[in-house]
Order: structure tokens, then sequence, then C-alpha cells
């Protein structure tokens, strides 16, 4: 089965294969492999923007598709920046920008509480997809600390630590990370795509896993 990363981002690539690159029978493609429509994220959510991108990549290419969302939340912050993450201090993205201006607009702030969100979409070319979604609570930092990770790990520091995600291995972020959490759910899936097994409704453990049929119709 081939099956197409509908990324272009390079950090995300690399945390999506580390963490279902082991399925047996999946042959993964890329965006430098196979040209992939620009999909503008005008979602107000990260399902939307997920469903949109899985969606959209998959009808123009004729491959399954495998697209998410991903944010920060900051509760002091009303959830922002939210599915504005990637382009928080402006377009085009910028992480070092976007940590800045984080710092900034928490500098007075004792509530640090945050959650990185992950929506992760896989579509069909007939209009079949599945999603499931994956958090990870923690706080945000004073400052950047650590050289690894992407985006706003150099600030994110998960409950039950003492170090932010960048100061992590990238074996000891995909164990904890959002985006696993949401990858995994879309496993058994993959796993039955992968060898041609047909079910109506695989059994899956993760409760936010939904199914939906083109048109926005969730199937009961």
């Amino acid at each position: 089965m081939k099956l197409l990363l509908g990324t272009t981002n390079p950090g995300k690539t690399r945390e999506i294969l580390a963490i279902l690159g082991d399925i047996p029978g999946i042959r993964w493609l890329t965006p430098a492999e196979v040209p992939v429509p620009t999909v503008p994220e005008t979602g107000t959510t990260f399902l939307e923007n997920a469903l949109l991108k899985a969606r959209t990549i998959a009808a123009a290419t004729g491959y399954a598709t495998l697209a998410e969302d991903s944010g920060l939340e900051v509760d002091a912050l009303g959830g922002a920046p939210g599915v504005q993450s990637a382009r928080y201090a402006g377009d085009p993205p910028d992480y070092a920008a976007n940590n800045a201006q984080l710092l900034a607009a928490l500098a007075e702030v004792g509530d640090r509480r945050a959650r990185f969100r992950t929506v992760a979409a896989l579509a069909l070319p007939e209009g079949r997809v599945w999603t499931a979604e994956g958090t990870l609570e923690g706080t945000i930092a004073d400052a950047p600390r650590g050289r690894g990770g992407f985006g706003y790990d150099p600030l994110f520091v998960p409950v039950g630590e003492t170090r932010t995600l960048a100061e992590m291995s990238a074996a000891e972020k995909n164990a904890l990370s959002h985006r696993r959490r949401a990858l995994e759910g879309l496993r058994p899936f993959l796993t039955q795509l992968a060898v041609g097994t047909k079910s109506k409704r695989p059994g899956v453990r993760s409760l936010s896993l939904r199914y939906w049929r083109r048109g926005g119709k969730r199937r009961p």
C-alpha cells in the first residue's frame, strides 16, 4: 500500500515516520516524490484543517493521504495561539519569532499552563476519512531551552518533567508527544488497509477516533 504524507514540514515528517514507519506493508510517499497542492488552512479548528488537508490531497493525487494539524493552546491566552500557532508572529512562519512573541505575551502572566493538540486525518481518494486526536499537557518555560525538536518545543515542559521537549531526545519526545497519541489512534486502520482487511467498523480503543463520510456526516 502506498500512503502519502500530506505535510511539507520536515520535523513533522520525521516524527510521523518514527512513530508509524514500522507498520508492515506501507510504502510511505512524501511531497518530494508526489507533488501535492497547497492547501490553505482556513479551518477554525485543528479538526477542520486536518480534514481539509487530507481530503484535498487525497482527491488531487489519487493516493491515500495522512495529514494532521497541530498547535499550542495556552490557557492564560484563551487558547491562543491555537490554529495560528505556525504563524503566531506573522507569515512566513518563523519558529524563533513565534517563541519570542509567546514569551512577550506571557511576560506578566503567572498561569503558564498549556497543551499541545494534534488531530490526524487519514483520507482515501474515494472519500472515506478517519481522524484521531492527541494532547500533551504542560507549562511554558520562562526562556527557550534545548536544541532538539522544532516549533515551540524549546518552551514546552510536559507535566511530570523538568526538561523542555527540545531538551529530550527524539525517542523520548515521540514516546509521550501529542502527535504520537493522535497517530497511534489511526494505527489499527492503517494496519487493516495495508493488509487489505475490509471492515465497516474496525475496533479501535481511541475514544477520540471519528469516522467521516464525504460531506462531513459522521457515521453512527
